[in-house]
Parts: C-alpha cells; sequence; structure tokens
C-alpha cells in the first residue's frame, strides 16, 4: 500500500467526505484486485483491520470470511467505524453475508452512534439488493424503523435511510406498494429531513426506470459493492 500511495487521491478524498489522516489514496479497484488470492484468510483480514489504516480496513472487509466473523468482531468493527465508505465496504462485501446479520440490523439502527446507525440502514440496503430470502414481513419492519429514525439530520445517517427505503421499493412489485406508502407518509411529514427522505424516495419508487426494472419477469439483483444505488454520500 505504501509502495501505491496516492497523494492526489488522497486529498482528493477529503471532497467526499472521507477521512484521510490514516488513508494512501488507493483506489477501490485496485483493492479489488489485491484482495482475490486472499479471499477466505480471516487471519489476514484481521490483521489488516488491526492496523487502523483506511485501506487496510476496506480490504480486511472483502477478504474475512464470513463463516468464521463472531458477533463481537462484528460489533467492534462497526464501532471503529469513521468513514462512510469503510462502513459501506464491509457492509456490501462482508456484514450482509454473516448469519446473525438479522439480529444486527435493528440493533444498529437504534444506536445513537452516527456509523453505528448508518450500518443498520446500509444493512438494510444490502440485504433488500442481494439476500433472496428476506420476507415482506421483515421489510415491514424495516419500513418501520426508517419512519422512526428518518428525523436523524446527521448527514451520513439521513442518507443511508434514504438508501434503505429506496431499495428496499426496488425489490419487488409488492416491496415499492410498502415503500411508497411509506415514502409518501414521510413526504408529508413537517420534519425536514424525514421529508427530503421521503421526497426523495417517492421521486425514485415512481420513475419510469423504476418501474421498467419491476416489470422484468425476473429483475436481477444487482452486483455486490456497489448496491444497485446512487450515489447517497455527497
Amino acid at each position: 500500500m505504501e509502495q501505491n500511495r496516492n497523494e492526489r487521491q488522497r486529498e482528493g478524498m477529503a471532497r467526499f467526505g472521507i477521512r484521510n489522516e490514516r488513508a494512501f489514496g488507493i483506489a477501490i479497484p485496485a483493492l479489488r484486485q489485491a484482495a482475490k488470492p486472499w479471499r477466505g484468510r480471516h487471519d489476514v483480514a484481521l490483521a489488516l483491520w488491526n492496523t487502523g489504516w483506511h485501506e487496510a480496513r476496506v480490504l480486511a472487509g472483502m477478504i474475512a470470511d464470513p463463516l468464521r466473523l463472531t458477533p463481537e468482531q462484528m460489533d467492534d468493527w462497526t464501532a471503529a467505524f469513521d468513514s462512510w465508505n469503510v462502513c459501506d465496504q464491509c457492509c456490501g462485501n462482508l456484514f450482509w453475508r454473516v448469519p446473525f446479520v438479522r439480529e444486527a440490523v435493528g440493533r444498529y439502527a437504534a444506536d445513537g452512534r452516527e456509523y453505528v446507525r448508518r450500518t443498520g440502514f446500509v444493512l438494510m440496503a444490502a440485504l433488500a439488493v442481494h439476500d433472496r430470502t428476506v420476507t415482506a414481513g421483515e421489510a415491514a419492519e424495516w419500513l418501520r424503523l426508517i419512519v422512526r429514525y428518518a428525523g436523524d439530520g446527521r448527514n451520513f445517517v439521513r442518507k443511508a435511510v434514504n438508501w434503505a427505503l429506496r431499495q428496499i421499493g426496488k425489490r419487488s412489485m409488492a416491496f415499492r406498494e410498502m415503500a411508497l406508502e411509506t415514502a409518501q407518509a414521510l413526504a408529508a411529514s413537517e420534519e425536514k429531513t424525514a421529508r427530503w427522505i421521503g421526497r426523495d424516495a417517492v421521486r425514485e419508487l415512481t420513475s419510469e426506470k423504476t418501474l421498467a426494472l419491476l416489470r422484468r419477469p425476473s429483475p436481477r439483483l444487482t452486483g455486490c459493492g456497489r448496491l444497485g444505488h446512487r450515489r447517497p454520500f455527497a
């Protein structure tokens, strides 16, 4: 990583709200390439995480074994998040795959810490995109959490809440009906943050692009890492 340090990219990270004090400025595609021969090496993932370097922690989430990650390790990593993209990369590459993720979603969403709460809602988005076993009952519970925390005006929370709402609604026509009802209720809220979340979600869930996607006979779940989203971070 030191040999591939990119000062220009490291400085640019700050423009996207990414802390760069302990960063090398290495792009995500390069990290994905570097991760390939190490996937499943949980010991290496833990060692990388413990260095505290930004890219090392992103890489740790790419190579860790979801069947060997313990609830305590997941909680420790989540508590240490200090950047939206480390949070999102760990959720999109690792956390949604762990067998105990369902229990963590609501607990993280209810946590008052900014990046822990963000983790809960990013996991909703990741599961809505990737996990075909998500039930309507689970989605309904997530929508209730979205309503409960839609007033959290912190930037990286509100955008994660919005992201979760949109991704739940884009899973299927049935899920869209539930999510759109929630979005419309939020759009009518007197609370500024909730109103923004709702209006933005209504706009996407009623767009022709979204409707065309959902009308396909077998909608394809989008790929890991990107989670099929518009950039929610700026």
